[in-house]
């Protein structure tokens, strides 16, 4: 996107972006944090969920179609602010390397760029993951301890405070910072590389370029999402407590 675009437009576009993100892929993540938090099988025992078809295969049958859609209050909630925020400081990180306006940056300087952006929506990634990843290890044959994303807040600011709320803000910065710099880096080199040198980028480019962006993402992100989930839904004494030790359990 050009740095002229109004604020408001980098929004609403990035908002609604962001909605269809979240409705299309809420499901897939519901079962990656599942697969991701499920307990270790003791000897002789089987796992949870032998993989991704098996864990959404159990879900809608124990849970229907609803239950892949657990949490989805929460991101959708925010979605449209940490899209706005995440454009605006990876316009931020340009600038700070540009000698002058305009000034062309390397493909390292766009990584730098969005690497900052990804500290700019920490604030409110961090608590909006704890919420929704709580709410989607909740299963159907289990009494839930949370009824919603607002009470889910309710019960964590009791418990622990604002603290409870922020669990796993590091770990978010692990995902986030090294993420969103691959992100950025990869769409904006592949634009580049896309665009005829006389030509307008085409639609098919540019969903192209977006979708090699995002695989460039959780290539880099998924290592410490792991660590993120399991962090953030440590709810007894069994589960990780720290990342560090979070980083030596199987």
């Amino acid at each position: 996107m050009s740095d002229t675009v109004s604020p408001i437009k980098y929004f609403l576009s990035g908002g609604f972006g962001g909605v269809c993100t979240v409705i299309a892929g809420h499901p897939l993540d519901t079962i990656k944090v599942r697969l991701q938090t499920m307990p270790v099988p003791g000897p002789n025992q089987l796992p949870l969920y032998s993989g991704t078809w098996d864990c959404a295969k159990k879900t809608i049958t124990k849970e229907g179609i609803r239950g892949l859609y657990k949490g989805m209050g929460a991101p959708l909630s925010g979605v449209a602010p940490i899209f706005a925020i995440s454009f605006f400081g990876y316009s931020v990180g340009k600038k700070l390397q540009q000698s002058f306006p305009d000034e062309k940056l390397s493909t390292l300087q766009l990584f730098y760029a969005g690497a900052f952006s990804g500290i700019f929506t920490t604030v409110i990634m961090a608590p909006g993951e704890r919420i929704k990843c709580l709410l989607q290890i909740q299963h159907a044959d289990i009494k839930p301890k949370y009824s919603g994303p607002l009470d889910c807040v309710k019960q964590l600011y009791q418990e622990g405070g604002i603290r409870s709320i922020y669990k796993g803000t590091c770990a978010t910065l692990l995902r986030d910072i090294p993420a969103s710099g691959m992100y950025f880096m990869t769409y904006e080199y592949l634009k580049e590389q896309f665009t005829p040198e006389r030509g307008k980028l085409s639609l098919l480019a540019t969903i192209t370029a977006g979708g090699f962006a995002g695989i460039a993402n959780w290539l880099v992100g998924m290592p410490p999402d792991i660590l993120k989930s399991r962090l953030q839904t440590g709810l007894n004494e069994s589960y990780i407590k720290s990342i560090k030790r979070c980083q030596i359990i199987p």
